[in-house]
Order: C-alpha cells, then structure tokens, then sequence
C-alpha cells in the first residue's frame, strides 16, 4: 500500500445506555481527527423487549425474581457479543486500524449503595450494559477505559491541552460531515474516542480501567434496604 494511502490510527467511543449504545469511529492523528462511521448497535435482542431492562418487571417497578433476570442478562451478554464483535470486525475488515476503545457511562457507581430498588434496578442495568461491552472489545483483542460522561470533558482537556469550550466545539464540528442530526450520544462517544487517539495506552487520569468480569453477576452480599 502507497505510503499516503495507509490509514491513520483510529479508535471506537461508545455511549452506553440501556439496551444500545452510540458508537463512533474516530481516524486520527489526535491533532485532526475525523468521523469516519456513527452508528447504534443494539446491546439486546430487539425480539425480547424486556432485555432491554432486565432488571426491571415493568415501567418504574423493580424486578424481583432473581432467576428471570439471570436468564435476560445471559441473553444480553450473548448478543451484546455478537453485535460489538460484528462491529470490531466490520471495522477491521475495512482497513482500519484500530487502537482502543473507550466507553462512556452515565454513572459508575456501586448499584448496591443505591436504596431506592427502581435507582438501584438502573444502576444495575448501567452496570450489565457497561461490562457486556468492555468484555466484548477485549475479547476481540482492544484495550478499552470507561470514563463517566460528567467527568469526559475534563478529562479530554486535560489530555488535549485545550480548553472545554474549545474541546466542545470541537466535538459539534467533528459531526458536520456526517449527515443528519449530531447527537448528544454521538458527540461524547467522539470525545472518547478522540481521548483514545491521543493516548492509546489509555493511561488517562479520569478514564477507569476495569478488570473483566461476569456481565449478570452480582454481589454475594448485598445490602439492606437503607444502601448502609
């Protein structure tokens, strides 16, 4: 391949939410980046809506029996995998070269410290979205960092050495070549993917490196109704 037709180094943000995420393919170089694909990748099985929100029984009440959620987050866990490895592939198989992933949750908070049980079914949901995902980049071989959303302009400023409002701007004009709307989701999946550009080792203060873990589980011990 001609020396100016070789790719530049590109990387995937996410913005997780419950049942999908946003997803946006970044090219470098960190000095000037570019969107080179945004897209919505299902997390959950779109033919079993209650996956979407396995931890919950209906709209604002909390599910209670343990062995339904098990069998809709195991069912989360496998297409989460396919659709994030159809992803990683597709990606690859178009010459992309990717170095990381990073991940952008709305909260990383222990779901157990929450005591009300609908915050808490959320917080759990947050949870099982979040690790499907990252379990999913490593296992094809991506390092990948979460970075909470309040936290991911902060970051990126520090990282880019530019300002936020500049950093933000710079986000709205990453989507003008892309068509259609820009959304909110897109934008900070960019940002996150940008911070993945301009450090690669992801060794950013402000990004969270989690160990692997099983998506459904959850603590053996878990607290009483006050989250003490």
């Amino acid at each position: 391949m001609p020396e100016s037709s070789k790719p530049g180094p590109a990387a995937i943000g996410f913005r997780v939410k419950s049942g999908w995420a946003a997803a946006v393919l970044l090219e470098g170089p960190a000095a000037s980046p570019h969107v080179l694909d945004r897209c919505q990748v299902d997390l959950s099985d779109p033919n079993v809506p209650q996956s979407r929100q396995p931890y919950h029984a209906g709209t604002g009440i909390a599910q209670t029996d343990a062995a339904r959620i098990a069998q809709l987050a195991r069912g989360v866990e496998r297409y989460a995998k396919r659709s994030v490895a159809d992803l990683v592939t597709r990606y690859r198989f178009a010459g992309h070269s990717l170095r990381g992933v990073a991940i952008v949750v709305g909260s990383n908070i222990d779901p157990t410290r929450f005591a009300n049980p609908h915050i808490r079914a959320h917080a759990f949901e947050g949870r099982l979205f979040r690790t499907v995902v990252q379990n999913a980049v490593r296992q094809r071989g991506l390092p990948c960092a979460v970075v909470v959303e309040r936290n991911i302009y902060a970051a990126a400023s520090r990282l880019l050495r530019m300002s936020e409002e500049r950093l933000k701007r710079a986000a709205r004009e990453l989507g003008r070549g892309v068509g259609g709307q820009w959304r909110a989701e897109e934008k900070t999946a960019a940002v996150a993917a940008w911070i993945v550009l301009a450090n690669p080792r992801l060794r950013t203060v402000g990004l969270t490196r989690r160990t692997t873990r099983r998506a459904s589980q959850e603590p053996t011990r878990r607290r009483g109704p006050t989250g003490g």
